[in-house]
């Protein structure tokens, strides 16, 4: 039964619930026709569970040539959560969803569609996976389902909200959820950032529940990744941006339509534009690129709550290594995303982690099924040469990006993944894009285990956050966590380390990194204490900007929102900088009078 196909069991019973006698009766029936209609009556809401529920009536599983029916309460459920949907199209009800006609109650014995049924055929446990969109209240409910399913490994938590108030909703895997453990390195996972992207989106939905079903069937690969990395999935960045996309459907969808949030911003320009300073610090001896601070400046502009939310987070967690996901194209690029002259569109601009980017580029491109062949047919062909990987500002120069953000501001390393020339692929390339990129995300996920960690102590066993662990020859210094642990993504070689922290001596080592290492190797530093000297930086660069400096004037709530006055009048709400000035009882500039 061609819509009916990806249910969780493959033997049904005929006759079935409703009476039909075969297959053939079953399709040419009302019932079946409708469930391949209801995705576009009811603009995708509700879709999978309806098609789900109803399938289970049209073609229940057996077992023992006996009929199990679907259970009452998950129709109930079904019925309170979308009659809305039917109401609004002025449609009933549908009659073969009759919950006390058709279903039956869990004393009884029965089955809920909605939820993997591996106990049916105990002999050959799988993953289900249901291959189809899911709108932003099914996604929030399928993480938390995901979640408490393998509340051992997982949990949910909201890092903000979006414009119009939707949760930016991280599911977490690790096998101590909601902890940071020493040693255990943190990656994270973004999908549609801009919002017509939505190929990226689907598959982090499709990994968590991967992931938690994987590993509760005794998967030995994915219980390694889980119970020795920091997993976060945040799968949908832009969720304003898209229901205006999934409101018009892959058909509909032009190439912008909620690619910007809910305020025209794109957020993958909207981040603070630290490469800039970057390139205008970095022939000075003394300038440290790793940490550069937030210029207060940044406020004045307009800042997205989901820029916002995430670099709150991205600050919040030592993350070492990331992957956002988008569409539009098929390659991964890597920073810098902005060129280093502001004139050219298409310049090779490296970090100094250059080799160890093009490493990372490599992972996900070579494993996946298509991105790094020689088909120059294909999409992403104009990419062949270079094995599907490029520099970001090579291909394309933009400022405001969140991987030179997250680099320049942070340990993070994080790459761009294009999934693919469509922005959202039709329902049923949904599986065969999971298959191209599971391996890909999977191999992703191991590669954080790369390079060297460890631990920066005091001579008495404590650690020491924020010490300084430097490589010669690469001008990007990484900083230790709050328990004194660390990690350094690193290529095969040999590398001289150095560590520092101020009040603590100067201690360094020479690390050597064999090709067929498949772990990060353990450096631990032990430092002495010393008197504190004065720091160079503070004398040739005395500036109020800090890494610590976040928001400063915590005015950002309040930014652009209207206030309504004692009488009833909505006004514009006074700039974030006015209490600043009136209460140092200095004058504000005249470039920012103007612009009250």
């Amino acid at each position: 039964m061609g819509y009916c196909t990806g249910m969780d069991y493959s033997r049904t019973i005929f006759p079935n619930i409703l009476g039909h006698r075969s297959r053939m009766e079953a399709e040419s029936g009302a019932e079946y026709l409708l469930l391949s209609v209801i995705h576009g009556l009811l603009n995708g809401e509700c879709s999978p569970e309806i098609r789900l529920v109803g399938c289970s009536v049209l073609a229940s599983p057996c077992r023992d040539d006996k009929m199990i029916r679907p259970c009452r309460s998950t129709c109930e459920a079904l019925r309170k959560d979308c009659i809305h949907a039917f109401e609004a199209i002025e449609m009933a009800w549908p009659y073969f969803l009759d919950c006390d006609r058709f279903f039956a109650s869990d004393q009884e014995g029965c089955f809920d569609p909605l939820v993997a049924l591996s106990s049916l055929s105990p002999e050959e446990p799988s993953t289900i996976i249901q291959f189809t969109y899911t709108s932003n209240a099914q996604m929030y409910s399928l993480l938390k389902r995901t979640a408490a399913k393998c509340s051992q490994i997982s949990h949910v938590y909201s890092i903000g909200r979006s414009n119009e108030g939707r949760d930016l909703l991280v599911i977490e895997f690790t096998n101590n959820p909601g902890e940071h453990e020493l040693l255990e390195p943190e990656i994270k996972l973004v999908g549609n950032m801009h919002g017509n992207e939505v190929l990226g989106r689907q598959l982090l939905i499709y990994l968590a529940q991967y992931l938690c079903s994987e590993y509760n069937l005794g998967n030995q690969r994915i219980q390694t990744i889980i119970n020795t990395t920091r997993i976060h999935i945040l799968a949908s960045m832009n969720p304003d941006g898209y229901e205006l996309a999934a409101s018009e459907g892959h058909l509909l969808n032009g190439w912008t339509n909620g690619r910007t949030n809910a305020q025209n911003i794109d957020l993958n320009r909207n981040f603070p534009d630290l490469t800039s300073v970057f390139y205008r610090n970095r022939r000075s001896r003394f300038y440290r690129i790793d940490h550069i601070p937030i210029p207060d400046a940044y406020w004045f502009g307009k800042v997205a709550p989901e820029t916002y939310a995430v670099m709150k987070w991205i600050r919040s967690l030592p993350f070492v290594q990331s992957a956002s996901l988008h569409g539009g194209e098929l390659v991964v690029s890597y920073p810098f995303d902005f060129s280093r002259h502001p004139q050219e569109e298409r310049m090779f601009s490296p970090t100094p982690d250059e080799q160890v980017f093009k490493q990372l580029a490599r992972t996900y491109a070579d494993a996946h099924a298509t991105m790094s062949n020689n088909d120059t047919e294909r999409c992403g062909a104009s990419f062949y040469r270079t094995r599907g990987i490029i520099n970001g500002a090579l291909w394309y120069s933009f400022a405001g990006g969140m991987s030179d953000f997250n680099y320049l501001h942070t340990n993070c390393l994080e790459i761009t993944v294009e999934l693919g020339c469509d922005k959202f692929p039709p329902e049923g390339e949904l599986y065969p894009e999971w298959k191209r990129n599971k391996e890909a995300l999977l191999t992703f996920l191991e590669s954080v285990h790369r390079g060297i960690k460890g631990v920066v102590k005091d001579t008495e066993g404590n650690g020491i956050k924020g010490a300084t662990i430097s490589v010669r020859g690469i001008r990007k210094d990484v900083t230790s966590a709050e328990n004194g642990d660390y990690w350094r993504l690193l290529n095969p070689g040999t590398h001289i380390l150095t560590v520092t922290a101020k009040g603590y001596s100067r201690v360094s080592k020479r690390v050597h990194l064999p090709n067929n290492m498949n772990k990060a190797g353990r450096v631990d530093f032990v430092l002495e204490k010393v008197p504190v000297e004065p720091d160079i930086d503070d004398h040739l660069f005395p500036t109020i900007d800090t890494w610590d400096r976040f928001d400063p004037y915590n005015q950002f709530e309040r930014n652009s929102e209207p206030h309504i006055d004692e009488e009833g009048i909505e006004r514009e709400e006074k700039p974030w900088w006015w209490n600043y000035f009136s209460q140092s009882g200095v004058s504000p500039p005249n470039w920012l009078l103007r612009n009250v």
